[in-house]
């Protein structure tokens, strides 16, 4: 099946394409953030075919719990598959946390073995091993991610000596998406939490952002930091994460479509999302509006 056709099938439940079918590479978040993760991806891999989906309806996923997240996760997931994404990437660390492992294990060998889910959090941890001197880093990220606890536990599948210390942010996300993360009042809220993570320890020398909307505030993390003291993103990271996913699966980077093409969907309103997909990207973008039932 060729991709026009399977874009044009995109809202109808059409039955999941099998081994040999091709598509764009989905990629999916709650909200906004993710769209962080896309450009980076789009400027590292820019000749595929890419459809963004935010459940902007839904979100915030960080304050929800494990069942609910995952529901609403897999939901997305199908429905990216039938849109014809062979290969999903969860740009989100609270989707990446609750619901990756059981989507990966539980639902893809019943739905289609041939796909592909992939997430943001194990890339970030096998690149930020590499980075630390102190072997001390510093967790930024989302109340449910924190809650969590993935970033300790995949840190220390690799590198058992690393300490982890964790901050939960519950206010950069809204300030974030409500356009408000270059005022005063995100000043004192991102102020507040980096000198708490600083003080729980000290020997901190690199500093993940565990939430795909915090690029968005590293210049105002960075100037709060002593000098010496490294802050991770995970854009560049994901995207290089990806290329050599493909690179080490030809059988699925065949699967993915090459005609530059970008499509964005949202759960909410097109027109919100479009203004606010703004603030993440340098470019005016058309949203189409798109039903999970």
């Amino acid at each position: 099946m060729d991709k026009d056709n399977v874009i044009q099938n995109k809202t109808n439940s059409v039955p999941f394409q099998g081994l040999g079918a091709s598509g764009p590479i989905g990629i999916f978040d709650s909200g906004y953030g993710g769209l962080t993760i896309l450009e980076k991806i789009r400027a590292e891999l820019s000749e595929y075919d890419y459809i963004y989906l935010g459940d902007n309806a839904r979100t915030p996923y960080g304050t929800r719990s494990f069942d609910v997240v995952y529901k609403y996760t897999l939901e997305c997931v199908e429905k990216m598959f039938e849109m014809g994404c062979q290969l999903v990437v969860l740009a989100c660390n609270t989707a990446s946390a609750k619901a990756l492992r059981t989507i990966q294990q539980h639902d893809l060998p019943k739905i289609d073995p041939n796909r592909r889910v992939l997430g943001v959090i194990r890339p970030t941890v096998e690149a930020v091993g590499a980075m630390t001197k102190s072997n001390h880093i510093g967790l930024l990220a989302t109340t449910g991610t924190v809650q969590s606890n993935s970033y300790p536990l995949e840190i220390h599948k690799i590198h058992e000596d690393i300490i982890v210390t964790s901050e939960a942010c519950p206010m950069w996300v809204p300030l974030i998406e409500n356009n408000e993360h270059l005022s005063d009042g995100a000043d004192y809220f991102v102020k507040k939490n980096v000198e708490h993570l600083l003080a729980a320890d000290s020997q901190i020398d690199t500093i993940m952002l565990g939430c795909t909307h915090y690029p968005l505030l590293e210049k105002k993390i960075k100037s709060l930091l002593p000098e010496g003291i490294r802050v991770v993103s995970q854009g560049e990271i994901v995207a290089k994460s990806l290329a050599d996913y493909l690179k080490r699966h030809p059988e699925m980077e065949k699967r993915c479509t090459k005609n530059a093409s970008i499509r964005y969907f949202s759960t909410e309103s097109v027109e919100k999302f479009s203004s606010s997909a703004s603030v993440f990207l340098n470019e005016e973008i058309q949203a189409e509006h798109i039903d999970l039932g």
